[in-house]
């Protein structure tokens, strides 16, 4: 039986990084292009530790006619949608996809406007970052849960998924996890933006007071919300991804250096918006999500 062939939404390091696993363990891959007229192939250069690998990758642009069975999107969250309805022309009700975007709820928006879409949700700890246009640096490997909200098996294609991007764990409860990820993203990314410091800088006053009082509205949140038990040791968690990421620039800190658009409204504001559904105050969070949101005017 032929492995299953993969379609890549968002060519920045994550999107890469996949497309190269799943190339290489014999996953026929293709990068998703929105270039019309794009070359039918391109090559991703992936150095790691020294070493530097090209992966030679098919390329089709998103307009192109062809069928999609399984997609990827990488994209950034406030792209998602706008990205799998550019290739909407080309999914079928037996298509599935694969959203691995930070943030929450974007996977809302989309089942507004496709509700008939097959979508699962995935988180990843891989680490990776742009070095030049499909040329990434991979620093650090990582754990990678994917599941379905309704789905408590694995599908098909997921053994040899974890076979590419090892390790990767099939997750019953994936919006536990996904919720975590958030959690823990309130409390780090937006902080380093406003401050423009690397993740460490939060472990020192006075950052670290910001830290706690964010994490303990943060709890109040995820209790309301049914999340109590992933975030029950949110300080002690957050603060041991500090520890673990201190030499690292957020990827908020780097959208607000480079003049891009953050993702606060799927990080922060998605936080702020199952805080007002609750009716719990959240005064720390929503002065950080003002201050990030006028950054970027």
């Amino acid at each position: 039986m032929s492995a299953a062939h993969w379609h890549v939404l968002g060519a920045g390091a994550m999107g890469c990084l996949f497309a190269s696993k799943l190339q290489l363990a014999g996953c026929p891959t293709t990068i998703l292009s929105r270039r019309a007229g794009a070359a039918t192939s391109a090559s991703v250069t992936i150095e790691a530790d020294g070493s530097r690998t090209s992966v030679e990758l098919q390329q089709s642009a998103t307009t192109d006619p062809d069928p999609i069975a399984l997609l990827l999107v990488t994209t950034k969250a406030q792209d998602v949608c706008t990205a799998v309805q550019s290739v909407n022309h080309r999914l079928d009700d037996a298509s599935q996809v694969l959203l691995l975007s930070n943030g929450l709820g974007f996977g809302n928006e989309l089942r507004a406007v496709q509700p008939k879409l097959n979508f699962y949700s995935g988180t990843t700890t891989e680490g990776a970052y742009r070095l030049g246009d499909q040329h990434i640096y991979h620093a650090g490997n990582g754990h990678t849960r994917i599941g379905h909200t309704e789905i408590s098996t694995p599908p098909a294609w997921f053994g040899k998924w974890a076979e590419a991007v090892y390790p990767s764990i099939w997750d019953s409860e994936i919006d536990q996890a996904l919720w975590l990820k958030l959690a823990i993203n309130c409390a780090i990314n937006p902080l380093t933006a406003l401050h423009g410091c690397r993740n460490g800088e939060l472990a020192e006053p006075p950052l670290a007071i910001h830290v706690r009082a964010l994490c303990q509205e943060i709890m109040a949140v995820s209790a309301a919300a049914g999340f109590s038990a992933v975030t029950k040791d949110l300080p002690e968690q957050v603060a041991e991804v500090i520890r673990s990421t201190a030499d690292n620039r957020s990827s908020m800190l780097q959208d607000i250096t480079a003049g891009r658009d953050t993702e606060i409204e799927y990080i922060t504001g998605h936080l702020l918006r199952v805080a007002k559904l609750h009716g719990i105050a959240v005064k720390h969070n929503a002065d950080l999500y003002k201050s990030i949101v006028n950054l970027g005017k």
